[in-house]
């Protein structure tokens, strides 16, 4: 992936934390997480991968998110001064739940080792 590509990752994956935090309105006691972006090497599109805490919450925030898609594409829209403007996609995070999966094993092994 070139130098490029992986600013305009950042970039992309900064202002859209900033927009979900100052603008989005989800679940009271929910933690959405922008944990990653990965952009199409001739920046089309990008899938903005998104963590959600309690996972319960998921297909609620999910929904919220692409209800206001057109809003946020907008948003990037003003705030990035690039020529093409990557078309923003929502993907679920999985490494996250996976994750936390493994830790719950962990903590279950160390309980049981006392």
């Amino acid at each position: 992936m070139s130098r490029r590509i992986q600013r305009v990752n950042q970039l992309i994956k900064q202002e859209i934390s900033r927009i979900i935090l100052r603008e989005i309105e989800g679940p009271k006691d929910t933690l959405i997480t922008v944990t990653r972006v990965s952009s199409t090497s001739d920046l089309r599109e990008s899938k903005v991968f998104i963590s959600v805490i309690p996972e319960e919450n998921k297909t609620e925030v999910f929904l919220s998110l692409n209800r206001k898609i057109y809003h946020l594409q907008q948003e990037i829209n003003k705030r990035l001064k690039m020529k093409i403007i990557p078309k923003i996609v929502f993907v679920e995070e999985k490494m996250t739940a996976s994750a936390a999966r493994i830790e719950e094993i962990l903590e279950g092994l160390k309980k049981n080792e006392k």
